[in-house]
């Protein structure tokens, strides 16, 4: 005897083999979980001093990576003294950011880990 819903006044019981009750349930469950959204998140790579050519590169694929429904991780890595120009990474996002703006929508400033400083920008809903 299994017990199908225990809210119910008076609760539902069934009588069936609890080894193929167990086995539905965990097919339910996996179908519930295989229609799931899967969130992918894309990472882009500049330098502080990214060049013209290389950031529009770049932007042409974090446009392409915001259609597809991915989330997009920018980021400005600084290596060995670079550092000081931390300036010139803030301000290289946030033009991302502007430019991206009929793409998607800025999910977290920019902001400084370590020797990173990362942005996270969330596509539009179509």
């Amino acid at each position: 005897m299994v017990e199908i819903s225990p809210k119910a006044k008076p609760p539902v019981c069934k009588v069936i083999d609890y080894k193929k009750f167990l086995y539905e349930q965990k097919k339910r469950e996996k179908a519930l979980k295989s229609k799931a959204t899967k969130v992918v998140v894309k990472e882009i790579r500049f330098g502080p001093q990214t060049d013209e050519h290389d950031y529009e590169f770049k932007k042409k694929h974090a446009i392409k990576f915001l259609s597809e429904g991915a989330k997009l991780k920018a980021f400005v890595f600084f290596k060995g003294r670079s550092i000081i120009y931390k300036e010139q990474g803030h301000i290289l996002l946030l033009k991302l950011a502007q430019e991206l703006e009929e793409y998607g929508k800025v999910e977290q400033l920019p902001k400084l880990e370590g020797k990173r400083m990362i942005m996270y920008i969330a596509p539009k809903k179509k």
